[in-house]
């Protein structure tokens, strides 16, 4: 071969190289002896290659697993007949064994456990008075237990007796707790019928299998009784699947054949196979239903962070239990794959790990949204104070952003950890987002201006969600944000989306309180005192009405004579109100002081034009009130 005489050639020119530098050993001089003689050169020549050697061990271990699962088989087959002979042999060992101890038989014993835990059950039932929700039932269960507990520890009991009572109670004690688990589902009286008749098979297939070495059973029997059940097992989960009315009947026909699939899976020892069928046909239904038991046995409010911390815990246990349960079996599985390729053991294990971290990064995310989202639906009306007020103000506009930055963060952390997991290098993906990040600021200046400017908008609090601004030629009522523009409602219905950058400065018109200042022209010949007391009277009557009291801060005041205008005298009146409400006051306040002048004889200023007999003259004076008239009317609309 050609690997050896390289090897050979090597070896040569080494010893060459070397032998004036220092003495050859003697091995060497063996090795190279040994590869010149002509017999140990035709073997290497013939000998085979790691390759075959690969494969030849490839089809040693599918010869190998082929034969232990056909005897495995076989000898199954073969002990079905010897079950009741076996069973009945153990059922004599352990009777005499509790015989000869002074004891009385094993399920006399067992009766009157479960007769002392019933009745204690039904004392504790009496004194609470109900037992109709989920806890109430898990706690009389739990009473149960407890019970049988302490007569079961009260007692030394012998070897082989003790260990078939504990497994059976425990198999009762695990029975009740799934069928009270059952009954809390929303299901129907059939399905939950027939929930209960596989729960209870599981059970009592799981114990009888238990028990088989403890009470020298054969194993092939253990095994022989365990095939019989995972039959009937079979059956159950079948007819439950035919007798589905409400899914189709293709639905129906591969439910029926994924679980003869997995079935075969269990019987031929691929059980991690076997387990991931199991997890991929029962998994979403299991979480499910734990979902609905978790919310019935503890009803908190909806969107409480108790009852997402408790159901979606609940389905976080779950699934964690399915993945740690997975690598056990495939850790002591001879017949797994993960045994086969360590590439393909790092894969399945990174995969068990991450499902682990994606459960964690999910019960954290909606643990943080519910709290947010808890916040947010405080009303702000129940603040005390304009302190309080301001603060919910602040947490309604910044919570929502802080919210999905929590998500994406929640998400990428979760993402990177995923990929490390499963062997993918993340410091590369790391520095090449830091570099993809650089590039995207330089490309894209102005949505990097937009998100920067929020944020020191934000820091500065210059604005909140429900105030009113004005920036620019933009106005309205700030209705929410994004991580580069702030959405403005206008007063008369359209929305404004405005990116930060293009804001400028904030005139904000709702934050803390409003002056309202307003004009009233009365005639020349008008009791300026009476008019002030008249607008005190109003400002008191505004301030006692239970409607528009509380908008105000100060009531109406009438300032005093602002100047003296062409027509008649300019009366100045102020008032301080909460913010956006100070035009339906100033309306109110308009049609009481029209009122009160009408009915108190104060004349309101009219504008009138006299022409004298010089038309100049006249021409003149109309066209300064003309124009007087007209800088009046400017001034108003502004």
């Amino acid at each position: 071969m050609k690997w050896i005489a390289g090897l050979f050639l090597a070896l040569t020119m080494s010893a060459f190289a070397h032998a004036q530098e220092a003495p050859r050993p003697q091995k060497v001089d063996d090795l190279v002896r040994l590869l010149q003689d002509p017999e140990v050169r035709s073997w290497l020549e013939k000998a085979p290659g790691p390759s075959s050697i690969a494969v030849e061990e490839v089809d040693a271990g599918l010869a190998t697993w082929e034969e232990a699962t056909r005897s495995r088989i076989d000898g199954v087959v073969q002990a079905v007949p010897r079950i009741p002979g076996e069973f009945m042999a153990a059922a004599f060992r352990t009777r005499a064994d509790a015989l000869s101890h002074g004891k009385l038989p094993v399920f006399v014993v067992f009766l009157g456990l479960t007769a002392v835990g019933l009745f204690a059950e039904w004392m504790f039932a009496r004194l609470r008075r109900h037992a109709e929700g989920l806890q109430e039932r898990l706690l009389a269960i739990g009473v149960f237990a407890a019970a049988m507990g302490v007569v079961f520890f009260a007692f030394d009991w012998p070897a082989r007796p003790r260990i078939v009572l504990l497994v059976w109670l425990l198999a009762l004690l695990a029975y009740r707790t799934v069928a009270a688990l059952i009954e809390a589902a929303v299901l129907t009286s059939s399905a939950r019928r027939r929930a209960k008749g596989f729960a209870g098979v599981a059970v009592i297939a799981i114990a009888a299998a238990s028990l088989g070495q403890p009470l020298s059973i054969d194993p092939a029997a253990t095994e022989a009784i365990s095939f019989c059940f995972s039959i009937a097992l079979l059956a159950l989960a079948v007819e439950g699947a035919v007798s589905s009315s409400e899914r189709p009947l293709g639905t129906r026909i591969s439910m029926c054949l994924a679980f003869v699939v997995i079935w075969a899976l269990w019987c031929v020892g691929l059980h991690g196979l076997f387990w991931l069928g199991v997890y991929a046909m029962a998994l979403p239904a299991v979480l499910r239903f734990t979902g609905r038991a978790a919310a019935e046995a503890f009803p908190f409010e909806p969107d409480s962070t108790k009852r997402v911390l408790l159901v979606r815990g609940s389905r976080a246990v779950v699934v964690a239990a399915a993945a740690v349960w997975l690598a056990l079996v495939w850790r002591f599985d001879p017949n797994s794959l993960v045994h086969s390729d360590h590439v393909v053991a790092a894969i399945s294990y990174g995969l068990l790990k991450s499902v682990v971290v994606l459960l964690l990064a999910d019960l954290a995310w909606h643990l943080a949204r519910s709290w947010i989202d808890r916040r947010l639906t405080v009303s702000p009306g129940l603040a005390v104070d304009a302190s309080q007020a301001a603060r919910q103000g602040r947490l309604r506009t910044l919570l929502p952003i802080f919210r999905n930055v929590l998500a994406v963060m929640v998400a990428v952390v979760a993402g990177l950890i995923v990929l490390a997991e499963l062997g993918v290098e993340i410091g590369p993906l790391i520095a090449g987002a830091g570099i993809f990040g650089v590039a995207l600021g330089f490309g894209s200046q102005t949505l990097v201006k937009d998100v920067v400017s929020g944020v020191f908008y934000l820091l500065d609090d210059a604005f909140r969600v429900g105030e009113y601004i004005q920036a620019k030629s933009y106005k309205g009522t700030v209705e929410g944000f994004s991580l580069r523009s702030v959405r403005l409602r206008h007063h008369r219905g359209p929305v404004f989306t405005v990116p930060f950058g293009e804001l400028g400065a904030v005139e904000n018109m709702s934050r803390d309180w409003v002056i309202d200042k307003f004009r009233v022209n009365v005639s020349y010949d008008a009791d300026i005192e009476k008019a002030r007391k008249l607008a005190k009277k109003i400002g008191e009557e505004l301030k006692a009405d239970p409607e528009l009291g509380p908008l105000f801060i100060e009531p109406l005041k009438m300032k005093g004579v602002e100047e003296f205008g062409d027509y008649g005298i300019v009366l100045s009146f102020a008032m301080t109100t909460v913010p956006g409400m100070q035009t339906y006051i100033r309306r109110k306040a308009y049609a009481k002081i029209r009122e009160a002048f009408k009915a108190n004889g104060i004349d309101f200023a009219t504008p009138s034009v006299q022409v004298g007999g010089d038309a100049r003259d006249s021409a003149a004076a109309v066209a300064t009130a003309i124009r007087t008239q007209q800088a009046k009317g400017v001034a108003e609309e502004a």
